[in-house]
């Protein structure tokens, strides 16, 4: 069977059917894909809204599969629970969400903050600090003083090229000190934290 179509007026040419059809299957596909990219574009762009930005009243397992789901969950003394987010360049955010015994959001906080890095001292217990500000970005061991120092990344003040420091001691796993380091990624020449890791 042949399909007659007219390009033009003046000129008549004869296109067989099985062409017709592969070049509406080719023009089908070729939207299905441009809605596939778009769709997968869509999905980035909420991916880059913070956790921050989820509602209060938010159900606690709508948060958990948000955002990649959460890099730690504590328990809170009131019966809730803390979701730990980790995000930005090099680990300089983190998000904690507070749900009450109910499961419902109550509150959000960034907490990789001078702020909060202030209120960390000698004394408090491991679990303390990771359910103020979270995992560390990196740790270290320092052998002789038989500790681990934990590397909080963060855009303060001081720059790029600062981490805030917590010495954990490895045989009461509580803090014997804190206070601000340099952040290895960064070059001799004061090159930023974003370059080479």
């Amino acid at each position: 069977m042949r399909l007659t179509v007219a390009p033009s007026v003046r000129h008549r040419r004869e296109v067989p059917m099985n062409a017709t059809l592969a070049h509406a299957s080719l023009s089908r596909s070729a939207c299905g894909g441009v809605a596939a990219v778009l769709i997968a574009s869509l999905a980035a762009c909420a991916a880059l809204r913070p956790p921050g930005a989820l509602p209060v009243g938010t159900p606690i397992a709508e948060a958990r599969q948000a955002f990649g789901g959460p890099s730690a969950e504590y328990p809170l003394a009131d019966g809730g629970t803390r979701l730990e987010f980790r995000q930005g360049s090099f680990g300089r955010q983190t998000y904690m969400l507070d749900f009450d015994a109910g499961g419902r959001l109550v509150s959000t906080h960034q907490v990789l903050t001078p702020t909060n890095f202030a209120t960390i001292g000698p004394g408090m217990s491991q679990q303390e600090v990771l359910v103020r500000i979270g995992q560390p970005a990196f740790t270290f061991p320092v052998g002789w003083q038989n500790l681990q120092v934990w590397n909080y990344r963060y855009g303060g003040l001081e720059g790029d090229c600062v981490v805030f420091q917590v010495s954990i001691s490895n045989a009461s796993r509580t803090v014997t000190e804190t206070g601000p380091g340099p952040d290895p990624v960064c070059n001799r020449d004061g090159g930023s934290g974003g370059k080479g890791s």
